[in-house]
């Protein structure tokens, strides 16, 4: 991703590849100029000038390779030869080529080939190879990405509507969980894939991150917030847990409801269909203005969702942190969402 970056649309370094390119030439650059990458560099010279992008297709004449500073700020070497380990493993042909494969692997640091005969820029690093797209086929491809997330995000507010209205009547059910356990982990990768072509966009793709920042809003907070209400914790298992072995889970058994209620832990004999409680942390960060940590202590005292809808206000004031007035509003909030979770569910 990092690297990317480095080839954004918008960048000096994206200009100077894009002049290589549209002169017909081709180049192997190292963005790196620490003591590792001069370990592999032979001949060439020293230049330690300043980059720019006809600086840099100037230099792409010669046949060597050329070294640039960390942050492309400079062009430290041009014309250099460079003897990577000969014993690092390489799927690419031409020399140039399994040069860049080499020493991307063997020194961590983007190397960036462009290919005189195929006109394509590609980034190596750690083992990773990354071929630059033109920009009008990224931007479809994120244009579709979007339309499908669109599509996830309209079903995640749907099943997230429902469970707050079976919480308000205390019927939920392990599936109900995993349904929107589910869902919101498809839209966050959904999220992730169209990060990725943001990146790649560079100055291209604002318009596709403000879209994809008004559909994704909120989502991973109650994502997270879901997993903490149901979650069956130990000594050993947290929520941090459980947030990363949802994010592990393969193709396949994200498709297995069975398989995204087991990230919870829940205890033994508890099928998909079983009943569960929640304690209450989503409900309650819908109420505007109210902490996490009070949350976090209201739940404390109370235990579920349930006990929290019966107290009353002497009850939530006797809560650290909770004061009359914040008392009322939790009393207040919890009975407007509940009142507004049935109507949308049976409406």
């Amino acid at each position: 991703m990092v690297a990317l970056r480095l080839v954004a649309p918008g960048t000096q370094l994206r200009e100077g590849l894009d002049r290589i390119l549209q002169a017909r030439m081709g180049a192997l650059i190292v963005v790196g100029d620490g003591p590792d990458v001069l370990s592999v560099c032979s001949g060439g010279f020293l230049l330690d000038a300043e980059f720019t992008p006809q600086r840099l297709s100037e230099l792409a004449k010669m046949d060597g390779a050329i070294i640039l500073a960390a942050d492309t700020s400079r062009v430290a070497r041009a014309n250099v030869h460079l003897v990577p380990d000969p014993n690092v493993p390489t799927s690419e042909t031409g020399t140039r080529h399994r040069t860049a494969e080499r020493v991307g692997r063997q020194l961590d640091v983007p190397v960036i080939t462009v290919s005189e005969d195929m006109s394509l820029v590609t980034i190596h690093r750690r083992g990773e190879k990354h071929t630059l797209e033109p920009i009008p086929r990224v931007l479809a491809r994120a244009d579709q990405a979007l339309q499908i997330l669109g599509r996830y995000k309209a079903r995640l507010d749907a099943v997230s509507g429902s469970l707050s209205a079976l919480e308000v009547e205390d019927l939920v059910t392990v599936r109900d969980v995993a349904t929107v356990l589910q869902r919101a982990e498809m839209v966050r990768r959904i999220s992730e894939e169209i990060e990725g072509y943001v990146v790649e966009l560079g100055a291209d793709g604002r318009l596709v991150m403000l879209q994809l920042e008004e559909l994704v809003g909120g989502v991973e907070e109650d994502r997270r917030l879901v997993a903490k209400d149901y979650f069956h914790s130990a000594p050993d298992f947290e929520l941090v847990n459980v947030m990363r072995e949802l994010g592990e889970l393969d193709d396949e058994a994200m498709l297995d409801l069975g398989s995204v209620a087991g990230v919870l832990h829940l205890p033994p004999g508890a099928g998909i269909d079983s009943a569960l409680q929640p304690r209450g942390f989503r409900l309650l960060h819908k109420i505007p203005r109210l902490p996490e940590i009070v949350s976090d202590h209201v739940v404390g005292r109370f235990h579920n969702l349930q006990k929290i809808m019966r107290a009353n206000i002497a009850d939530l004031t006797e809560v650290d942190g909770v004061g009359d007035a914040r008392a009322r509003a939790i009393k207040e909030g919890l009975s407007r969402l509940a009142e507004t979770s049935i109507l949308e569910r049976y409406v």
